[in-house]
């Protein structure tokens, strides 16, 4: 029997939403400050993603202004099919709230933002039989709109509160045989978080809740998925049906510590007395009927093209002329904007980590700039091996405290920089900063960061990081870490970027 390994879609994609036209899937995510928004990606058989482009990938359709902190920005996208074009709801936290984009393909291009007056977050999209377009939003209210304007044409009313869980959010609305089912987040998106359901004959009620909700939570126990919630409904097309949702894989000592930010999982839905059942979350399951592998993102990127791959991401905003890949062929070019990683503004490409294992290279010309390689989660949280003035310098920034903690000199023109990430499990880590002289006495963190510079005598370590202080535990927010190539000062070329799964 085939089986499929969750998450589906690893790393940072949290709040997934899915569709089906024909046998074709299609699925979205939040994407929070960073730029492009809202990755798009494509399958067959429910397992295999594709990432396919990026939803919001021109600046006047994503406005992210520096005031708005990280973990601001797109607040789980919803993805529709409906009268032959495809419709993404969202919201734009601290960039102007609800709005609508639509295209004739997943790939797009997708119309600038058309605003709606509506307040609240996480909003769907559902049609009645009549051509009625409703909004769902957190709370849970619902409004009656003209997705081709925005107008509000009635409400929001409020229909369902969920099932007395805290912060009933990501609410979905569907039509399956005779009634409406509205599927709730609750509990808050911790360790608390789940998803309950209730159905009625009407959009707008009365709503009788399922007897068994929350129908998915893993709170209180030991399963190695947790935060399981904002989930999303899809009938496949040979008629099982399937959910798609959101959940952590901690890691580390208690209180545990997720690193990847939250990311897409899959789960089996069964029908029973006319109510979803959802099937267990594990790490492993029975595959779908279908079974179309698609390629992941690729591990190396040689800069060879002409335009960034969609999996290349910066917080709040590319700016133009802050990067190139045809002023030196075959290399990308980054040119700073900003003095400092640690205020929005700053010039930076990354992408996704992916995986507790891993392995990031760099191939970095510097000149006469400061750049480098660095390990994101926010601009108060995060790890860089920097390069300047003939100098490899690892600098941790962890909350208020930016600190050097190890230097090693490089000779003048290209140099290979390197960060190697493994889990390090519940034992306490080797790795210590520098003036610690007792890592027996701490707890142990979810993984260790060895940054080293790679030169025609071999590898160097230049210093070995605690990796809980870019988690989600430590820094708070909704996102995962980011692991990319920066200029803080000048321009900097950089020839090629490796990602590799293990260590």
């Amino acid at each position: 029997m085939r089986t499929y390994e969750n998450p589906v879609v690893p790393g940072f994609h949290p709040d997934p939403s899915v569709c089906r036209v024909g046998e074709d899937y299609y699925l979205v995510c939040s994407s929070f400050e960073y730029f492009p928004g809202i990755p798009v990606f494509h399958s067959r058989d429910l397992v295999n993603w594709r990432r396919i482009g990026n939803v919001l990938d021109r600046p006047e359709q994503l406005p992210v202004p520096d005031e708005v902190p990280a973990s601001g920005g797109i607040y789980a996208p919803t993805i529709r099919h409906h009268d032959g074009r495809f419709h993404v709801i969202t919201t734009n936290v601290g960039g102007g709230g609800n709005f609508i984009v639509t295209s004739e393909r997943p790939e797009g291009p997708w119309s600038d933002p058309v605003w709606i007056d509506l307040p609240g977050i996480d909003p769907d999209l559902a049609w009645d039989d009549d051509g009625t377009c409703w909004v769902a939003l957190a709370g849970v209210g619902l409004a009656r709109i003209d997705p081709a304007t925005g107008k509000v044409l009635e409400g929001p009313v409020p229909v369902w509160s969920g099932s007395g869980k805290r912060d009933p959010e990501g609410p979905h609305l569907y039509r399956v045989g005779d009634w409406w089912y509205l599927l709730v987040a609750e509990g808050g998106t911790a360790r608390g978080h789940s998803v309950s359901v209730a159905r009625a004959r009407s959009p707008l009620g009365p709503y009788e809740p399922a007897p068994h909700n929350p129908v998915l939570s893993h709170g209180g126990t030991r399963e190695p998925i947790q935060c399981t919630g904002h989930a999303d409904l899809v009938e496949a097309a040979d008629g099982s049906w399937w959910m798609v949702l959101l959940g952590t894989r901690p890691r580390g000592y208690f209180p545990e510590f997720h690193v990847l930010g939250r990311e897409t999982f899959l789960a089996p839905v069964e029908w029973v007395d006319g109510w979803p059942r959802v099937g267990p979350v594990r790490d492993r399951h029975p595959a779908p009927a279908a079974w179309h592998p698609q390629a992941a993102d690729p591990a190396r990127d040689d800069f060879d093209g002409t335009a960034l791959a969609p999996y290349w991401i910066s917080p709040r905003r590319r700016a133009e002329g802050s990067w190139s890949l045809t002023e030196r062929p075959g290399w990308l070019t980054l040119t700073a904007t900003g003095d400092s990683l640690d205020r929005p503004g700053h010039t930076f490409v990354g992408r996704r980590q992916q995986h507790h294992d891993c392995r990031a290279a760099v191939r970095l010309d510097p000149a006469d700039a400061r750049a480098g390689l660095s390990v994101r989660l926010d601009e108060a949280h995060h790890y860089d091996l920097e390069v300047a003035q003939g100098v490899a310098s690892v600098i941790a920034r962890i909350g208020p405290v930016r600190q050097v903690l190890a230097e090693h000199p490089v000779p003048p023109g290209p140099v290979t920089l390197a960060v190697g990430i493994r889990t390090t499990g519940v034992r306490p880590p080797t790795a210590v900063l520098p003036g610690e002289e007792s890592p027996g006495l701490r707890s142990g963190g979810p993984d260790t960061l060895a940054f080293s510079v790679e030169g025609p005598d071999g590898s160097v370590t230049l210093a070995e990081l605690d990796g809980r202080y870019l988690s989600t535990e430590v820094a708070g927010g909704f996102t995962g870490r980011v692991i990319g190539m920066y200029a803080t000062e000048g321009r900097a070329a950089f020839d090629w970027f490796d990602y590799r799964a293990g260590d």
